[in-house]
């Protein structure tokens, strides 16, 4: 069972505008974190990466919490890459990294990748190898 193409490919460029555009500019936020004590704010508009986390958790643990979300966004980015070639491997690491994804766009308030995630799902679901009609096996048989 092959991969789906073209979808995997769609997903797998959502995914890298996802990890670049808020996954790498974790790093730049967390040294403004550790040098300043506070958030940086998106023209005097509003907090980056300000959510639910950035006002309960101590300042250590928002830096290591964007730490983590550089993480899972390099991890994801590599599955892209898989995906890209059409390796199931990168179909699951994909998928199987959505969610958690989704726990850090809520956690830092990210209203933009919940719109990629739902482009992703659906190229996903698109991309997923469907069973060969060939492939049966008779239960009832000993």
């Amino acid at each position: 069972m092959n991969v789906r193409r073209r979808p995997a490919r769609g997903a797998a460029i959502v995914t890298w505008l996802q990890s670049l555009l808020f996954g790498l500019p974790a790093i730049p936020v967390s040294l403004y974190v550790v040098r300043n004590h506070e958030l940086p704010w998106l023209w005097d508009m509003f907090p980056m990466y300000g959510g639910p986390w950035s006002d309960s958790l101590p300042e250590w643990r928002l830096v290591l919490a964007l730490a983590l979300f550089l993480l899972v966004s390099l991890i994801s980015g590599y599955g892209a890459s898989l995906l890209w070639r059409g390796r199931r491997a990168g179909l699951l690491m994909v998928a199987g990294l959505l969610p958690i994804e989704a726990v850090f766009w809520w956690g830092f308030a990210l209203p933009f990748p919940v719109v990629g995630g739902v482009i992703r799902a659906v190229l996903i679901a698109l991309a997923w190898p469907r069973p060969s009609r060939t492939a049966t096996v008779d239960l009832d048989k000993p």
